[in-house]
């Protein structure tokens, strides 16, 4: 069963750092590309940022670009998220999930960042 656990999340002030952590089970991770969500309060979901199964490929949403890296360890089956320069805008739930799969998602890890 494919199971996703996010973790990393908190508050924190504008301009400060998060580091999301993501740990997948029950496929073959390495064989999927990964990406990150988010939604915020009222919002719909977005695409924050993705890799590819080997981790040479990555691409993120204009918002994240320069401030955000995407990440993975496909040793550890786990999928990061390095969230710099941190704007109240950033506030919202962060999930990770399968680029190609949107049937499972985690339960997300809630990010609020204050002013």
């Amino acid at each position: 069963q494919v199971q996703l656990v996010e973790s990393g999340g908190g508050l924190v002030q504008a301009g400060g750092s998060l580091r999301l952590s993501c740990a997948a089970s029950g496929f073959t991770f390495s064989n999927y590309a990964m990406s990150w969500y988010r939604q915020a309060p009222g919002k719909e979901r977005e695409f924050v940022a993705m890799i590819s199964g080997a981790g040479g490929i990555t691409n993120s949403a204009d918002s994240a670009k320069g401030r955000f890296a995407i990440s993975r360890d496909n040793a550890k089956k786990m999928v990061y998220l390095q969230m710099n320069s941190l704007k109240t805008e950033d506030t919202a739930v962060y999930y990770c999930r399968r680029l190609s799969d949107p049937t499972y998602w985690g339960q997300g890890t809630q990010v609020t960042v204050s002013s």
